[in-house]
């Protein structure tokens, strides 16, 4: 298997997508044959709502932001021509982020969300994503997305301040 997105993103110390950041959520994203990204992801019982058998709203909208972030990222280098990592490095951060809460999201089983770049236009990128249950099929959404990713210029991230507690240890 290929390796994630993630994992090939250098100096990625994001929470909740970065390899080097202990205390993080580690998503993993990956292509699927038809172009969209795919992330499963097995929720923590302290990632819950006020009622404990469903995930927090933040924590939703994290795994959603940090999947479709990653895919433009991916997205970017191969349009780039580029291995993911390779070269100059290609940042995105979100611009917008909006979400559509559709259901409940049960905290008990592994969750997947696929995302699909949109449109491309200059240094913005349109996704959409799906939350959605990783066994039953098909699937009812438990949260729809609409992500725009904004491209930051390569130097941004020297000017990123990155704390101790923030690093691999």
């Amino acid at each position: 298997m290929k390796p994630a997105f993630q994992d090939l993103i250098p100096h990625n110390h994001c929470f909740g997508c970065g390899p080097q950041n202990s205390e993080g959520l580690r998503l993993k994203s990956y292509w699927r044959d038809d172009g969209s990204s795919e992330c499963v992801y097995l929720p923590q019982p302290h990632q819950c709502a006020g009622p404990t058998g469903f995930v927090n709203g933040g924590i939703i909208a994290t795994l959603i932001d940090c999947h479709c972030i990653c895919t433009a990222m991916a997205h970017a280098y191969a349009l780039a021509g580029r291995e993911i990592g390779q070269g100059q490095p290609i940042w995105y951060v979100t611009g917008e982020l909006s979400i559509q809460y559709l259901a409940p999201t049960p905290i008990d089983e592994a969750i997947k969300l696929v995302a699909k770049v949109e449109n491309v236009s200059g240094k913005k990128m349109t996704l959409s994503c799906e939350l959605m249950s990783v066994t039953e099929a098909p699937s009812t959404p438990y949260a729809r997305a609409t992500i725009m990713a904004i491209q930051v210029p390569s130097n941004w991230l020297k000017h990123a301040d990155v704390p101790a507690k923030c690093k691999k240890s």
